[in-house]
């Protein structure tokens, strides 16, 4: 009698243990590419603690590169959402850049961009991505406000899952706000604007019709691109953490 409690107890401990397993088992795994140097370092500093701390709260997994290099259609298949956390557009290779648009063509995948990703244009040598210019609307990067300003973001889709609990305006402090040639509007649809007349000083760096946030239709896979992204203050901004959380979850195809 006392070996068959024994083996009661242990088969009833290791079922025990399995069901937990299995509900700590990875819902997702998710790619962090972010800069790990220059004037966003902070933001990237800031990031990785907000981004560690949800993954252990939701239960998903997250590896971090400073660069391309290892950026292949291979290694992106590992992936359920790839977050351009402050990386621009330039310095991938042929085969990076290759690997990236067949994952944002092929709905296995989901991306979330922010500020940097938008750094369109002929830099440091580099041409412009054409394709990456497409697929955030056409657009090509012309100012920015160096000197920073604050200001109200307006949302446009309150019932788009990535705006869930996000108010109908809130206040982003010490942003760059770039401009760009043209506003995306007519090839993306925005969830968010900035209201340049409610810029903090007031600055004659403008474009008008100011989209900050906005999703890619035309592709399978999910994407969001969030503008702002500069100061690590964002991470003590509630309607910015939001915004980021729902939409890693969204383009994890989790929302």
């Amino acid at each position: 009698m006392k070996n068959f409690l024994i083996i009661f107890m242990a088969v009833f401990f290791f079922q025990g243990n399995c069901t937990a397993q299995k509900a700590k088992r990875t819902k997702f795994k998710a790619l962090v590419l972010y800069e790990n140097g220059g004037h966003h370092l902070a933001f990237s500093q800031a990031a990785k603690p907000w981004l560690n701390k949800l993954a252990i709260d939701s239960s998903f997994t997250i590896d971090y590169i400073e660069n391309t290099q290892k950026i292949n259609e291979a290694f992106l298949k590992q992936y359920q959402v790839f977050i351009q956390l402050d990386y621009p557009p330039y310095t991938w290779s042929e085969e990076s850049m290759k690997a990236f648009e067949k994952y944002m063509s092929s709905g296995k995948g989901g991306w979330i961009g922010l500020h940097h990703a938008t750094l369109l244009g002929e830099f440091d040598g580099y041409p412009m991505w054409k394709w990456f210019s497409d697929f955030m609307g056409g657009i090509k990067f012309e100012n920015y406000i160096a000197t920073f300003a604050n200001a109200k973001v307006n949302v446009e889709d309150k019932l788009h899952p990535v705006m869930k609990g996000i108010p109908t305006d809130f206040l982003i402090n010490k942003e760059e706000w770039y401009t760009y040639n043209k506003s995306p509007r007519e090839n993306v649809h925005i969830l968010a604007s900035v209201d340049e007349n409610t810029y903090q000083p007031d600055s004659k760096i403008k474009m008008g019709d100011h989209p900050v946030v906005w999703t890619n239709d035309h592709f399978k896979s999910r994407n969001v691109y969030i503008f702002m992204g500069h100061a690590p203050e964002l991470f003590e901004n509630e309607a910015y953490t939001t915004l980021l959380r729902n939409s890693i979850f969204w383009a994890a195809n989790k929302k």
